[in-house]
């Protein structure tokens, strides 16, 4: 691996990518940060980038890696049994609610105490449009933010943020780096869960309208999701050449899916996003 250097100052941001499962390494990059003391004054995170993220600001080292590791090994939280049982292809009972209140609980005093700025991305149903929200001080809204920008379309439940229909944010912004040099980042560091290379695959289905009926615009962004991803991509590397981001990724392609259940190949993946982090020198 490459040796990257990065000087953190005032206009420094860090960008995190969901990917569902795939956020393992980004678990395993931000461990590596809090364990070095690595802090920026403003970060991003969408998805699952959003969840990690949150442990990430209020320091609650190894916190995300048990959520996805060893919560997945002992609950088995994903599954089409929750899709009949509970409209969710993933226990959000569980992830949203005894996680972070009874079995491992989130440092809320923490988080508002941190010192640098946060955002998590959604994706409004009814406009089509990224949402991005700071929360500190409500438990209760933070949860809620949290949830909307991890509904994955089709496989989740509609959620609400002040009582707005929401889903997923990587719908519509996967990779929010345009966001956060928008809010003054001229430098930032990019983690994100796929290989360099990586491009997705955009076919010419597109939703029927009798899915998300009351949704046309949220159907839309939907259909160009893989679109602007490829593009987002293509951005991000471009900005690596010329040196305005630090992206740390995974080495090869991956073998985890988005919903992936096996733990061996998940530590795998934390560990490889700590190893790659490690490479990463910020002064």
């Amino acid at each position: 691996m490459e040796e990257k250097v990065m000087t953190i100052g005032e206009d420094t941001g860090l960008v995190l990518e969901g990917g569902g499962m795939r956020g393992v390494f980004t678990c395993g990059v931000l461990d590596n940060f809090m364990d070095r003391g690595i802090r920026f004054p403003y970060t991003i995170g969408v998805s699952a980038g959003a969840c990690n993220g949150l442990s990430y600001m209020s320091g609650q080292r190894g916190r995300a890696r048990f959520s996805n590791i060893d919560l997945l090994e002992k609950y088995d939280y994903i599954g089409l049994k929750y899709l009949w049982t509970k409209r969710n292809i993933m226990d959000f009972d569980l992830l949203f609610h005894e996680f972070p209140e009874r079995i491992l609980p989130y440092d809320y005093e923490a988080y508002a105490r941190s010192a640098g700025r946060y955002e998590m991305v959604t994706t409004n149903c009814l406009t089509g449009k990224a949402c991005y929200y700071e929360e500190k001080h409500d438990a209760g809204r933070i949860i809620a933010i949290v949830k909307a920008s991890s509904s994955l379309p089709f496989v989740c439940p509609i959620a609400y943020v002040d009582g707005i229909p929401m889903l997923d944010g990587g719908i519509v912004d996967s990779i929010p780096l345009q966001r956060a040099r928008s809010q003054g980042c001229r430098k930032c560091v990019v983690v994100l869960t796929r290989n360099r290379g990586y491009r997705k695959a955009v076919k010419g289905t597109k939703v029927p309208p009798f899915i998300y009926r009351a949704y046309p615009r949220l159907r839309e962004a939907i259909n160009a999701r893989g679109y602007l991803y490829n593009e987002q991509l293509e951005q991000v590397e471009r900005l690596e050449e010329t040196g305005e981001v630090v992206v740390i990724r995974p080495e090869k392609p991956l073998q985890v899916d988005r919903v992936e259940k096996d733990v061996r190949k998940l530590q795998a993946l934390y560990e490889e996003g700590y190893e790659c982090a490690s490479q990463l020198r910020l002064e």
